[in-house]
């Protein structure tokens, strides 16, 4: 009988962990309405906040790689709860824009952002040879289901007890996810004395401790001189503007706007979950197999259609918007799996946590720059339709974009500084 390797127990550690991040970081779509029906704020004000989060999710994104290498996946992620907790907390008391800004946009932003896919990509590729896609895929399906589980529920505790007490429950959640990963995480295998799921030989040695903004920007220089670089970044900003930014942050209040009750509204985007985790795992089982170019010039291809469809499936709401969830949702987030494999294969396991750390970040600035335009399509046009429809073409143009990327394999492909200051991976 094999022995039970507890490479499984850090991934079901980190899978919890972006289940609770996702769950922390979505919270403010089912925040919007009622936060614009108590203060009187515009969504185009509210939306700014939402992309300031967006946006830090993702930039902070590489230097939580740095501050991974330095500090540890457990300090790291134990850091984060603390900070997400005190965001979330503190909005309770708020009475300004600014201070949602700073709360729900800065603090949470940063705090999500020290938890996002790039805690995946590590752990993964950290604690597992085989399966690698497979867990990869599981690991990002993580965000899909928090959505499941924790949307429907902050929807409900809005709409019934009141924002603020959908703030502390996610001030609570985070404070409780603590002594889950200070007991059970840990950073490499050789910790527990064992290599990698599946490995055959020794792991490498950690590297010596670097700065953790040096080992970020030394991932930034590897990157921008490489054109795979560029159009993984491209097509992920248009992967992060036809997601978290739009339908994420929006679908829940264009559902509203058409008659639908918030926790209703809030069900059908947790649904999307319901079909983004299997999408994810079947992309992950995917990318092990096949060209993850091809993957992802269909997944891109089927969500700009699916998002061009979307504003005639209002006209049919719950049947119209069930096809989209369908169809939207089996791609959500399958695309992560073969981007990550694509940025491994270029820069190398070596380098991948700051230079997908660089990549992630262009999906969270595609995103917040969809979350603000399109909450400024709603104020000044009156409904979405603008921006779903221009988010479906540019899901379309993303295709085209991914079968450009050429097939490199390995770091000896890339033409890094001297010296490189990025982590090991």
């Amino acid at each position: 009988m094999k022995r039970f390797h507890y490479a499984w127990v850090v991934a079901a550690v980190t899978w919890f962990t972006l289940l609770a991040a996702a769950g922390f970081r979505s919270t403010p779509a089912v925040l919007i309405v009622p936060l614009e029906q108590e203060f009187g704020w515009s969504r185009a004000t509210i939306s700014v906040a939402v992309s300031i989060n967006l946006l830090l999710f993702g930039l902070f994104a590489p230097f939580a790689g740095g501050l991974i290498e330095r500090f540890g996946v457990r300090r790291v992620v134990v850091g984060a709860l603390l900070t997400v907790s005190a965001g979330s907390g503190l909005t309770i008391f708020m009475h300004a824009p600014w201070q949602l800004d700073l709360l729900w946009g800065v603090v949470v932003g940063v705090g999500t952002g020290s938890m996002a896919t790039v805690l995946a990509a590590i752990v993964a590729n950290r604690w597992f040879v085989q399966r690698r896609g497979l867990v990869l895929g599981a690991l990002t399906a993580a965000g899909a289901t928090g959505q499941l589980i924790f949307l429907p529920a902050l929807a409900w505790l809005a709409v019934n007890m009141g924002w603020r007490t959908a703030a502390l429950v996610v001030a609570g959640a985070s404070l409780l996810g603590i002594p889950l990963v200070a007991f059970f995480m840990r950073d490499r295998p050789a910790d527990v004395g064992l290599r990698a799921y599946g490995a055959t030989e020794a792991d490498e040695p950690p590297p010596p401790l670097r700065n953790p903004v040096q080992a970020a920007l030394g991932g930034l220089a590897m990157g921008v001189r490489n054109r795979n670089f560029w159009l993984l970044a491209g097509s992920f900003f248009i992967c992060g503007a036809s997601t978290n930014g739009l339908i994420g942050t929006h679908l829940i209040p264009a559902s509203i706007d058409h008659g639908m009750p918030e926790v209703t509204a809030a069900s059908m985007l947790a649904f999307i979950g319901v079909f983004d985790v299997a999408g994810t795992m079947i992309s992950g089982w995917l990318t092990d197999r096949l060209d993850s170019r091809w993957l992802l010039f269909w997944y891109y291809g089927l969500r700009g259609l699916s998002l061009l469809f979307l504003p005639y499936a209002f006209g049919v709401q719950y049947f119209g918007l069930f096809l989209f969830i369908v169809f939207y949702g089996l791609d959500w987030v399958a695309t992560v799996p073969p981007t990550v494999a694509l940025t491994a294969d270029t820069f190398g396991r070596r380098n991948l946590g700051v230079v997908y750390g660089w990549v992630f970040a262009s999906h969270q600035l595609g995103a917040a720059a969809a979350a603000t335009a399109a909450g400024a399509v709603r104020t000044y046009f009156g409904d979405y339709q603008i921006a779903f429809m221009t988010s479906g073409l540019l899901c379309l143009l993303a295709a085209g974009l991914v079968i450009r990327i050429s097939r490199a394999r390995g770091p000896e492909t890339v033409a890094a500084p001297t010296p490189v200051p990025a982590p090991s991976y």
